[in-house]
């Protein structure tokens, strides 16, 4: 099947491309706001975890599995829209406050949030399950590159208007992703039983999840992971610029090349999967990327780090891409919305008690330490994983 023929894939795929672009215009303007209001470093602090806040709920995949996934999509992308009008309403008329940005922040990032749950759980509705790990590696493509190339076009949309009236540029395209959203199939509501309260729709989400082995191995494996490559988020810049002494252009250029990995990641799962199964694949991926953080050890320069960087951002695209479309084959389709927002959930938690344990290693210990520390969790998820028979995964 060429998905490029296919009306509902050229619709999502637009959506994706008009959601990653608009959120890289989103996530560069809003702490620019929130400086030029508070002047506060901790201010621009909190509005990041304002963002993380509705992805740690399960409250959205609960009902994203109660509605119909069109509607979800179609009203979430309509109310996304309005709230950023309003938000850009009292920017552009110098009424904005501190607390606006917070709490328009904190609404915008759930329906966000939501939305995005139920355009995961439609795509198994829409489109056969033997294409899921393909539309995921097209999907993962042109998210990674908009992210690269969104920056720089920020940037260079702030050389011609001021950078508040960028949330217009922001608003624009939410009104194209919801024209975009009415023309997608239609679908059937999630069948449920009746008379079930949301808390025992979450109950049975979570049961699913621990319930299928197939999947649950993969989400602890990223969970920790995650809290590995957290470690190193929270004191990589600090050691580049402050320890290696590299400037900040330079370590521009490192995150740079290291984003360029998840381009290759996205085109190489296709030829990968010819050769191997996507269990092998997969715990091949994490014993490479455990290698990849001792080298980390060694690494002097911000290019060596940069080449680093685009390997793990490689092997983490393709493990990515792996999982979400397990997630989406495996699990029936009237639990997806539940098994996505639950994993997910769990997936993140390791983010913030990584980025916490990164900060203080990196005031009390020698920091290329923790790259080691970062590989041994790495490797030991990978020997978890083979004995487990994740290869068997086809």
């Amino acid at each position: 099947m060429n998905l490029y023929s296919n009306k509902n894939f050229i619709i999502l795929y637009s959506i994706t491309i008009l959601s990653t672009f608009g959120s890289t215009i989103y996530t560069f303007i809003l702490p620019l706001l929130i400086y030029d209001i508070s002047q506060s470093a901790l201010a621009m602090s909190t509005i990041r975890i304002v963002d993380f806040l509705p992805n740690l709920g399960m409250l959205a995949g609960a009902i994203v599995d109660r509605v119909n996934r069109n509607i979800m999509i179609k009203y979430g992308g309509l109310l996304k829209m309005i709230l950023s009008i309003l938000l850009t309403f009292v920017i552009y008329f110098n009424a904005v406050e501190l607390w606006h940005l917070y709490l328009l922040g904190f609404l915008i990032s759930t329906v966000s949030y939501t939305v995005g749950n139920a355009s995961h759980a439609i795509v198994p509705q829409l489109f056969d399950k033997a294409l899921m790990t393909d539309i995921q590696a097209k999907f993962s493509f042109v998210n990674t590159f908009v992210s690269i190339i969104g920056p720089s076009l920020a940037g260079a949309l702030l050389l011609v208007i001021a950078y508040d009236h960028l949330m217009i540029v922001y608003t624009i395209s939410l009104v194209f992703i919801w024209i975009f959203s009415l023309f997608i199939d239609q679908t059937s509501t999630p069948e449920r039983q009746k008379n079930q309260s949301i808390l025992e729709d979450m109950k049975e989400g979570l049961h699913e999840l621990f319930g299928n082995k197939l999947l649950l191995t993969p989400t602890i494996s990223i969970l920790f992971v995650n809290l590995a490559t957290s470690l190193i988020i929270g004191v990589l810049v600090f050691y580049v610029v402050d320890i290696l002494g590299e400037t900040k252009e330079q370590l521009g250029l490192m995150y740079s090349i290291g984003a360029l990995g998840g381009l290759v990641g996205a085109r190489l799962i296709k030829p990968l999967r010819k050769r191997w199964t996507r269990g092998a694949i997969y715990i091949g991926l994490h014993a490479i990327d455990a290698f990849v953080l001792v080298l980390f050890f060694f690494a002097s320069t911000w290019w060596q780090l940069g080449i680093l960087l685009a390997l793990r951002s490689c092997t983490t695209v393709i493990t990515n891409i792996i999982y979400l479309a397990v997630r989406q084959e495996s699990t029936p389709n009237h639990l997806l919305g539940r098994v996505a927002g639950t994993s997910s959930m769990f997936m993140k938690l390791a983010l913030p008690i990584g980025l916490f344990i990164g900060g203080i290693w990196a005031e009390t210990l020698h920091i290329p330490y923790i790259f080691l520390f970062s590989a041994i969790i790495v490797f030991s998820i990978s020997l978890l994983l083979r004995k487990n028979n994740l290869q068997t995964l086809v």
